[in-house]
C-alpha cells in the first residue's frame, strides 16, 4: 500500500515518463519509441496483466467482468511506485485514470502525459483490434465519445501535458515529449 506521505505533491517525482490516453491514441506505440530513444525499461500495463492472467484483457473482461480487471489494473499501479525502481517509461491502460487513487499513484510516478486523438482517429485505430472489449457493441463511435466525455476531466486533472497525437508520427510525438520532460524535471528540484 502506498503512503500518504508518499503521495504529497510536494515530493519531487522519480523521473519515470508515464503516458495516458484512450484506447488507440497511441501509448504503446510513443512508448516504444521512447525506450528505444531513452533506453529506460517499457512497462505496458495491459501486456504485463495478459501476461501475469495468462489471458488477454478482452477475456478477462468476458470472463471475471470489468472489476476484477481494474483491481488487478489498480494493484500493478501500486506495484510501480516503487521509489527504489529504475526510471521507466509506463504505458497505462485507457481506463486507469477512472479511480481517483490511480490518479494521485500517476502523478507520483512521474511526468503524465495524455495522448489525445479524435474519435474518428480512435475509431480508426481501433476497429481492426477485436481485442478492445468496451468497444463491443452495435455503436462503437458512440461508444467512445461517451467513454472518452467521462475520463477527460481525469485525463486533464492527472496529466502535466497533454498531447494531440493525429497527424505527428510516433518520432514527431517523442521528440515534443522528452523536451517537455527534460524542463519539468529540471524545474522540479
Amino acid at each position: 500500500m502506498v503512503k500518504d506521505a508518499a503521495m504529497n505533491e510536494s515530493v519531487i517525482p522519480p523521473k519515470n515518463i508515464v503516458l495516458i490516453g484512450f484506447m488507440g491514441s497511441g501509448k504503446s506505440t510513443v512508448g516504444r519509441e521512447l525506450h528505444h530513444r531513452l533506453g529506460y525499461p517499457l512497462v505496458d500495463m495491459d501486456q504485463v496483466i495478459e501476461q501475469r492472467a495468462g489471458k488477454s484483457i478482452a477475456a478477462i473482461f468476458a470472463e471475471d467482468g470489468e472489476e476484477v480487471f481494474r483491481g488487478i489494473e489498480k494493484n500493478l499501479l501500486e506495484e510501480l511506485n516503487d521509489p527504489t525502481a529504475p526510471r521507466r517509461i509506463i504505458s497505462t491502460g485507457g481506463g486507469v485514470v477512472g479511480d481517483e487513487q490511480n490518479r494521485k499513484l500517476l502523478r507520483h510516478l512521474g511526468y503524465v502525459v495524455w495522448l489525445n486523438a479524435p474519435i474518428q482517429v480512435i475509431l480508426d485505430r481501433t476497429s481492426r483490434n477485436r481485442d478492445r472489449p468496451l468497444l463491443h457493441t452495435a455503436d462503437p463511435a458512440a461508444r467512445i465519445e461517451a467513454l472518452m466525455e467521462i475520463r477527460k476531466p481525469f485525463y486533464q486533472d492527472t496529466a502535466h501535458l497533454k498531447v494531440e497525437t493525429s497527424g505527428l508520427d510516433c518520432g514527431e510525438l517523442a521528440t515534443g515529449i522528452l523536451e517537455s520532460a527534460r524542463y519539468f524535471f529540471t524545474h522540479q528540484l
